[in-house]
């Protein structure tokens, strides 16, 4: 292929030269013989690619149609076990294993079989000996303990559940429908194996069996139930609802599910030329050796019963992993051959037709391309060179006037972005400054007023402690101390709000720092009538942090909590994971007066406060609100006036205990 392209550029470049012709004709000559030469080569290969495509579309949802058909069957299984294990733990099952087999046992228990849809249910001793069979009470003593199922549980005293083929003479014990719904007479089908037999007696049934257990966890007995899948399309039609959806191409069902058992089709949706269900037909000989004989997945092109699919099977395995039968699901072939039919035609006419369109557009386009990008190109220059005035004209309702204008919307946008980059820096700069000189200003303001301060606290509780004190004197002097108590209160939290202190932090988990901070105030006679519970995450998140910090903030919290609730309430404290999982989320919940919407957006601010004078200053959610931000965590509060308020506080889990959760 390479030595005709090189040929073929010869010749083209030989013609080019002979002749002298305008650049448009040079392009135009180029474009064509790029087109026809690209024709060539699409047509050849484009039909063997769109079938190859085409097909491997077909089998990727045949394999996916699978999963989801194995899927509901599993699911089906695992709901019979979870029926064994329901009737296993009925408490009357004791009675029936002592020998009291009461009839209204009896019908309690066929009601649930009914219900349940269930085919076989029974009960045996510990030894397997049979107590009573559902179907058939009057069927009882013969031993089932060298049933694969009821052996295991009698091994184990674990449930159990899986696919197993019973004989006829086992159906029967359970009921005589069961043994004549398995039977099925062969149906010659093409391309089927040959084999000596003409019928099939044995069922395949799932089947699970549980253990039944006393109160000292002893073994009495076991309970197996199962479903006899011949002659029952329950999860054959599931299947084909869930995955196909009961699409019908030409007056056929676009996808078919079958389960088989060894060769022969036991329940299935396809139908033959009489329009019933195609049961006793069987598989094709090479899908057969291929699931049954080696024990593979099949996935590709078969014929099933009278039509062409693109069919996926896999085999059923039994209890000790021997494959008893296939699990089969197919999207009708013809289908997809249509849709290759019709592909290739459009192919064909859009390559000719866009041939033909390329050569009248292709002076056009390379007259325009060239001022257009050489136009694009200067403005990118300016642009880059920092002048951000700089812009390009639309000349063109193309591709290339998109462009133009995606340039301009940037020059625009980065213009934008410069303007507001220096507002913001600008007002960061003078908040910073204003803050800066705020926590400076405070700094000195307390530090100033501390020393006569003490001064007055040490003088005004010498007074009370002298026994010439007389009770006017008292008074005053009490009122002095009590002011100037809240006096070194609101200095010390200005020291703390303007000093800044990096974190000490270390691993810790918050339910022991909750459960700490609990312990530290529950005993205060604010804490008298309220009830506090705590709901806390049992997977004990682990964060990074300063517990002496983040205790403070809990404690904040908690007591702004009960301050709210005067006449008592309840007082609740949950742990737990955010909806992604990278975050631990605390939340404090209280039943209190609530905050109004207006004093919502100050309550983080610095000296806000709703509680009466002398009993806070409005510095601990602010202080709070910084510590949690060290912590590049975020604190959140909702709330309802009249009904309470929550406060969240939410710290990044520690990447340890992440990934001790992933091991």
């Amino acid at each position: 292929m390479n030595r005709i392209r090189s040929i073929f550029h010869r010749i083209e470049s030989a013609l080019l030269h002979a002749v002298r012709l305008p650049i448009a004709s040079k392009l135009i000559l180029s474009f064509l013989s790029i087109i026809i030469f690209s024709s060539l080569i699409f047509t050849l290969l484009g039909a063997q690619i769109i079938s190859s495509l085409i097909t491997l579309e077909a089998e990727e949802r045949v394999r996916n149609d699978l999963n989801t058909a194995r899927m509901i069957y599993a699911d089906t299984l695992g709901n019979i076990q979870e029926k064994a294990e329901f009737t296993a733990v009925r408490t009357f099952l004791a009675d029936i294993l002592k020998g009291d087999v009461n009839q209204t046992y009896v019908d309690e228990l066929r009601n649930f079989k009914i219900k349940e849809s269930l085919d076989i249910l029974t009960i045996t001793d510990n030894n397997g000996i049979v107590v009573l069979r559902i179907n058939n009470p009057e069927s009882f003593g013969d031993d089932q303990s060298g049933l694969e199922l009821v052996s295991a549980v009698l091994t184990t005293k674990q449930p159990v559940a899986r696919t197993v083929i019973l004989p006829a003479e086992f159906l029967s014990l359970e009921s005589q429908a069961l043994a004549n719904r398995a039977y099925f007479k062969f149906v010659d089908t093409p391309l089927a194996r040959q084999r000596l037999e003409s019928e099939e007696t044995n069922g395949m049934v799932l089947m699970a069996a549980a253990p039944v257990l006393d109160k000292n966890n002893n073994l009495i007995g076991v309970v197996y139930a199962g479903s006899l899948l011949n002659h029952d399309y329950t999860i054959v039609d599931e299947v084909k609802q869930t995955v196909f959806q009961g699409v019908v191409y030409k007056d056929k069902d676009i996808g078919t599910a079958t389960i088989f058992q060894d060769d022969v089709r036991i329940s299935t949706n396809v139908y033959n030329e009489d329009g019933e269900r195609a049961v006793g037909t069987r598989v094709a000989e090479d899908v057969y050796e291929r699931v049954v004989g080696d024990g593979e997945q099949y996935l590709g092109r078969a014929y099933v019963v009278n039509n062409w699919y693109i069919a996926a099977y896999e085999p059923i395995r039994g209890y000790g992993g021997d494959i008893i039968g296939i699990l089969y699901v197919g999207i009708l072939e013809q289908k997809y051959t249509d849709i290759k039919n019709q592909t290739m035609q459009a192919f064909l006419v859009i390559t000719f037709f866009g041939a033909v369109v390329s050569v009248f557009i292709a002076l056009y386009i390379s007259r325009r391309i060239s001022i257009s990008v050489s136009t694009l190109a200067k403005a990118s220059k300016q642009l880059a060179g920092g002048n951000l005035e700089a812009r390009v004209p639309r000349s063109s309702n193309d591709e290339l006037g998109d462009l133009a204008d995606s340039f301009n919307f940037m020059a625009d946008a980065l213009r934008e972005r410069d303007e507001k980059l220096k507002e913001f820096a600008k007002r960061k700069i003078m908040e910073s400054e204003r803050l800066a000189l705020i926590g400076q200003l405070s700094a000195n303001v307390a530090h100033e007023l501390n020393n006569p301060l003490q001064g007055i606290v040490t003088y005004s509780n010498l007074l009370l402690e002298g026994e010439a004190c007389n009770e006017e004197t008292r008074s005053s002097a009490e009122k002095i101390a009590i002011q100037a108590n809240r006096c070194r209160d609101i200095i010390r939290g200005l020291l703390d709000f303007s000093r800044h202190k990096n974190p000490d932090k270390t691993l810790c988990s918050v339910n022991n720092l909750l459960r700490r901070c609990v312990s530290l105030v529950e005993r205060q006679t604010i804490f008298h009538n309220i009830e506090i519970v705590m709901n806390l995450d049992e997977s004990d998140p682990l964060v990074i942090i300063d517990p002496s910090q983040v205790e403070r903030v809990f404690l904040n919290l908690i007591i702004n909590a009960a301050d709210a609730m005067e006449n008592g309430g309840q007082l609740t404290l949950v742990t737990g994971r955010d909806r992604e999982g990278k975050c631990v989320e605390i939340k404090v919940r209280d039943t209190g007066h609530g905050i109004t919407e207006e004093n919502m957006e100050k309550i983080f601010d610095p000296f806000f406060t709703t509680k009466e004078t002398g009993h806070g200053v409005g510095l601990g959610l602010a202080i709070s609100f910084g510590i949690v931000n060290e912590h590049n965590g975020a604190i959140n509060v909702e709330s309802e006036p009249g009904k309470g308020t929550t406060f969240t506080v939410s710290f990044p889990l520690s990447r340890i205990k992440d990934d001790t959760n992933n091991d």
